[in-house]
């Protein structure tokens, strides 16, 4: 399966599957990578408020000051990093699963209903059967593509 780029012109991607296989666009590495930058991101965030915080405390004339700060701030990012990313990555493995099965369901739901199509279209094309016959299967497939689940035939 390949994803289209989003661009201005198209801002919902599109699905375009190959014949020959199915792929799940769900990469576990690529959602595990982005929580490891999420948690640095914001690790680095509270290091340098803590910094910041630090700044009001030591004197601006203090021997060593921009080291005390950093160093202030480098253990309050490492040690929010420590506390945070065991939970994020645990919670992104989670996730990505739920999504893998959600899109295995819908990708695998929308190539049986292509296929379906296509039998009832080849069948729509063959000149042997009967038109009875080709209205009765449409219908079928129309009203379970709808949902709706009783269908009343003439004898």
């Amino acid at each position: 399966m390949q994803i289209s780029a989003i661009n201005r012109c198209c801002p919902k991607p599109q699905f375009t599957s190959y014949k020959n296989g199915y792929e799940n666009p769900i990469n576990r590495n690529t959602e595990k990578g982005l929580a490891i930058w999420g948690s640095i991101g914001g690790s680095a965030l509270v290091g340098a408020t803590a910094a910041g915080i630090g700044s009001c405390f030591i004197k601006s004339g203090a021997k060593n000051r921009g080291l005390k700060l950093g160093g202030i701030g480098a253990a309050a990012g490492l040690l929010t990093l420590a506390l945070t990313l065991p939970a994020k990555l645990y919670d992104t493995k989670v996730r990505a699963f739920t999504r893998e099965k959600e899109m295995d369901v819908f990708s695998r739901d929308r190539e049986l209903k292509s296929n379906i199509l296509e039998e009832v279209d080849n069948e729509v094309k063959d000149e042997d059967i009967s038109l009875d016959q080709k209205i009765n299967h449409y219908a079928s497939v129309q009203m379970a593509n709808k949902g709706n689940g009783m269908l009343i035939k003439g004898v």
